[in-house]
């Protein structure tokens, strides 16, 4: 197998949802830099859409948990490229709320964001792609939620749960014209989330990931620039774990606490 340059994105259309700011900007970046035309979309306009270079995003007003504003999103995208190539669900997130009183409202909210909507727009992105010789690719922006709960995120967890299940449904009913796939993603440090790590900037979450440090929002972008391009065209259903190794387990944290001892790959005390 020839493959020239496997992250050339020139003359592939994009839409990153939520891809106005944090991941979600990065994503819509690192695909502007390889060559690709992208659109973003989002409830407000940005003082300015994502670039790199002289290159600059396309954005679009929309909210995309309605099906019939989803449809419009991705009607916009070919209308303006004349195709469509790669779906990025990004849009997502949730406050934190206890379980015990949140209202009907909320956990509404919450699923319809990080569910429905992915749902919406993959629907209506998929019935362009599947008629496209070269087909799609579909990625959706999971998080660590789906496997580990954390207190405060029911509504999120079982939204993001029922997130990477939907990958795995469509990745089988759409193949082969179009591959879709799920990153599941761990602390990423936005400015938006900054607060959430703490007044430490997040050296205490930072000191229970394996990889030391939390995920800056351009590792979740090329991981999506490998699941979009030629090098993943046999990969579809997967979840790709981007968390820099999960997290140490708290039995072993709380052990740690007693004895002083050192995490796994620390530099031994002097």
């Amino acid at each position: 197998m020839d493959i020239d340059d496997p992250i050339d994105f020139s003359g592939r259309a994009v839409i990153v949802t939520g891809g106005t700011k944090g991941i979600g900007a990065a994503i819509a970046r690192a695909f502007l830099a390889t060559g690709a035309e992208v659109l973003v979309c989002g409830r407000g306009a940005p003082v300015e859409p994502p670039r790199s270079g002289d290159r600059q995003a396309h954005f679009l007003s929309v909210d995309v948990r309605d099906p019939e504003a989803a449809g419009v999103l991705v009607d916009g995208a070919v209308e303006r490229f004349d195709r469509l190539d790669v779906l990025v669900n990004n849009a997502g997130g949730s406050p934190d709320a206890d379980a015990a009183t949140l209202s009907p409202r909320f956990a509404e909210r919450v699923v319809a964001l990080n569910l429905l909507a992915p749902f919406y727009v993959a629907q209506a992105a998929n019935r362009v792609m599947r008629e496209q010789r070269t087909g799609g690719s579909v990625i959706n922006i999971g998080s660590v939620s789906a496997h580990v709960p954390q207190p405060g995120t029911a509504a999120y967890t079982a939204a993001k749960a029922g997130l990477l299940a939907l990958t795995r449904a469509l990745a089988l009913e759409w193949a082969p014209k179009v591959r879709v796939n799920h990153i599941t993603t761990g602390p990423v440090r936005t400015q938006s989330a900054a607060s959430v790590y703490g007044a430490d900037e997040g050296a205490a979450v930072a000191g229970v990931i394996p990889m030391r440090r939390m995920a800056a929002p351009d590792d979740v972008a090329h991981a999506c620039l490998y699941l979009a391009g030629d090098l993943a065209r046999y990969v579809s259903g997967a979840d790709l774990a981007v968390h820099g190794g999960g997290e140490v387990p708290a039995r072993f944290l709380a052990l740690r606490g007693q004895s002083q001892g050192s995490l796994p790959g620390d530099s031994p005390r002097t």
